[in-house]
């Protein structure tokens, strides 16, 4: 009988659950990392929130663990890169805390508008200052929302019941899609210039981390009030603090922080700041909601081989996982080598199966493509949540089979329409493993590398040499290197894999060679 750890507090539905499917589960909170790793190697799987932080050494102590999962979307605190080297599979559950995140972002919102907090602290502390707190309507004032995926997409539905105008910044929001949500689609620069308040529901990434520091700050209105249920490390909380003191930010309210537990933070005894210990998540519903999805997704797996909402593998049945593996490995790299070479919206995409690869279910490689391709901008995607992610943004998805495969045995095509243009990519497989075949129109050849270089240059003498000689200088080593241009003299492309990622410096003096129309480090 399969054997799991909850080792986090959590609904009792998921012991429930566990037990009602056949699988032996034990509730242990509050160990600490080393008794976590004496324990784990009894485990088959370990469900978690975000108390527990199963990093490489626990892992690979878990000499039998098949599966973590995560009752809650933020995985910042699994080591997915361990866990996957390990063969663990490491699942979450995407959907479950949107409703609770986005009425607690209201909350705070309103909160601060009328500064109940410290209206109810002096209240109770037998005072009637009633002269002291002149408290703001929302009613016609501009929310500025950053990210507007399913969260975000929940607040401005609540915020517009309030009548308030909503505008919003998110890459992957279409004008179409905006137009749905009643939203006006602006710039991240015009959030900042524009609104009132701005309430922040996007990932932590590369990209958004620090997104609202000193210089946007010093952008805002006068008056502004700033929410932050999303992730710690999307503010500059040191900005922040400065700008809350001089007056010119009016209230601020964060659920979450750079540093958790906030036990001590800069913030705290502010003048009209609002903390609350990471509470976006945490209702009866929600918590119940999760903990049920957590167990009945680890249940599947460890008795029938299911897997669902997986981060670090396919979502594929264990009758189908060995031919259609490879499959939806080349999916996924054609979806990731695009995304990561455009930031435009996208207005649909069209994938194309064409030869062997026809015959299958393509439903499996389509949501691997997907997830791919957003990846680089919503970091908790999965295949399971990104058919849900690209139907929220209001991309539409188009699937077409073939029986000629262009002169091959099987050939994935991704056609990704944006706003002013188009971008083809192909791919099959050689021995198994996936080889790009076309790239935006440009015939090549090419393997997948985990770190490779992407160069768009003209067509000219040198280039190979420059661009060799810069790289060498620098101690990028070469392991590969792929060429294609479409006409002699025109436009070429060359992708090129190194045993370490190109850091931005390097990045940057490629982007300086004479020839060269773009580059970008990549990685897979």
């Amino acid at each position: 009988m399969p054997r799991v750890l909850i080792s986090d507090k959590m609904s009792d539905e998921a012991r429930r659950v566990f037990k009602n499917r056949g699988v032996d589960v034990d509730v242990i909170t509050g160990l600490s990392k080393e008794e976590l790793i004496k324990i784990i190697p009894e485990y088959d799987g370990l469900a978690v929130r975000s108390a527990s932080k199963p990093d490489a050494d626990v892992i690979a102590a878990a000499t039998n663990l098949k599966v973590i999962g995560r009752a809650g979307i933020g995985t910042d605190n699994i080591d997915k890169k361990a866990a996957t080297a390990h063969g663990v599979v490491v699942m979450n559950t995407p959907f479950g805390n949107a409703i609770t995140t986005a009425e607690h972002a209201l909350a705070l919102l309103l909160s601060c508008a009328r500064q109940i907090p410290a209206a109810s602290n002096r209240t109770q502390l037998g005072e009637w200052p009633k002269s002291d707190f002149k408290g703001i309507e929302l009613y016609n004032k501009t929310l500025g929302i950053v990210g507007c995926g399913n969260i975000g997409a929940l607040v401005a539905e609540r915020a517009l019941a309030l009548k308030m105008k909503v505008i919003a910044f998110d890459p992957y929001l279409t004008p179409e899609r905006a137009v749905d949500l009643g939203v006006e689609k602006v710039e991240l620069e015009d959030i900042f210039k524009q609104a009132d308040a701005i309430t922040l529901h996007t990932p932590l990434t590369d990209a958004t981390r620090g997104i609202v520091n000193r210089e946007a700050l010093a952008m805002t209105k006068p008056g502004l009030i700033l929410v932050n249920a999303a992730r710690g490390g999307l503010v500059d909380e040191v900005a922040l603090k400065e700008y809350l003191q001089s007056g010119h930010i009016r209230a601020a309210a964060l659920d979450v922080f750079a540093v958790e537990p906030a036990v001590d933070n800069g913030l705290f005894g502010c003048k009209n700041f609002i903390a609350t210990p990471h509470l976006g998540a945490s209702t009866l519903e929600a918590q119940e909601n999760v903990a049920v999805q957590v167990a009945e997704q680890m249940a599947d797996y460890l008795l029938s081989g299911a897997v669902t909402n997986a981060l670090n593998m396919p979502s594929i049945s264990a009758k189908e996982a060995p031919r259609l593996k490879p499959f939806v490995s080349l999916a996924e790299k054609l979806g990731a080598l695009t995304g990561q070479l455009f930031e435009d919206p996208i207005k649909s995409v069209e994938f194309c199966y064409m030869g062997d690869v026809a015959s299958l279910s393509t439903k499996p490689m389509t949501a691997a493509a997907l997830a791919g391709l957003l990846s680089p901008m919503i970091s908790e995607v999965n295949m399971v949540s990104a058919p849900a992610i690209a139907a929220d943004r209001g991309i539409d998805i188009k699937e077409s089979i073939r029986d000629n495969a262009e002169n091959h045995d099987n050939l994935i095509k991704l056609i990704i329409h944006l706003e002013d243009r188009t971008l083809e990519v192909a791919g099959t497989l050689y021995g198994g493993e996936p080889r790009l075949q076309n790239l935006f129109g440009v015939k090549m050849d090419a393997e997948f590398a985990e770190n490779m270089l992407y160069v768009r240059n003209e067509d000219k003498p040198g280039f190979i040499g420059a661009l060799g000689a810069l790289l060498g200088n620098n101690s990028v080593n070469i392991a590969t290197f792929f060429l294609g241009r479409d006409e002699q003299g025109g436009r070429a492309l060359c992708l090129v894999s190194v045993d370490e990622q190109v850091n931005p410096d390097i990045e940057q003096a490629v982007k300086n060679i004479g020839q060269v129309k773009f580059a970008k480090a990549l990685n897979f």
